[in-house]
């Protein structure tokens, strides 16, 4: 099993979108069975709460499935984590502090550089929380534009990862 975790601040806004959005793609690519996906937020703010009503409101628009509780991120889910999806660049900063070796921080990497037409100096998923829903609009366009990069990388590394 390969294991997947985004992870924005509260894990209710562009982390579940981004759970919500990448395991559909798993699951159109018949991969379900072979590709775990979940979030977590650096903060325990909102843990145990669902996800944002704007953010259920956007998913739901655009058919995406969703089912989500919040929960904080622990230096100890790397030991069963292949890779870790910050949503912005605080978030790679605070979880390669949190990483406990060199080689889960490796594991780190920022939603956006797998979005081909992302500048290199574009590489934040807006916070769309204290906005309209407009910025949760834009967020899920961010997130399903960086999608298809990152289910390449998956499968790639699923090639070269022993059973």
């Amino acid at each position: 099993m390969y294991r997947v975790c985004f992870v924005c601040t509260g894990n209710i806004c562009r982390s579940p979108m981004a759970e919500s959005v990448f395991r559909a793609r798993v699951t159109e690519a018949g991969l379900d069975g072979l590709v775990e996906v979940d979030s977590a937020g650096t903060g325990g703010w909102h843990e145990g709460d669902g996800a944002d009503p704007r953010t259920v409101a956007v998913l739901e628009s655009a058919g995406y499935a969703q089912n989500h509780r919040a929960r904080q991120f622990r230096s100890s889910w790397f030991a069963r984590l292949d890779l870790v999806i910050a949503l912005d660049a605080g978030h790679l900063r605070d979880l390669r502090d949190l990483a406990p070796t060199p080689q889960d921080t490796a594991k780190v990497r920022l939603l956006r550089s797998y979005d081909p037409s992302a500048a290199a100096s574009d590489t934040d998923v807006p916070d769309p929380y204290y906005g309209s829903l407009d910025g949760f609009e834009e967020c899920l366009e961010l997130v399903e534009a960086a999608s298809p990069g990152l289910l390449d990388a998956v499968r790639e590394a699923m090639k070269e990862t022993p059973a």
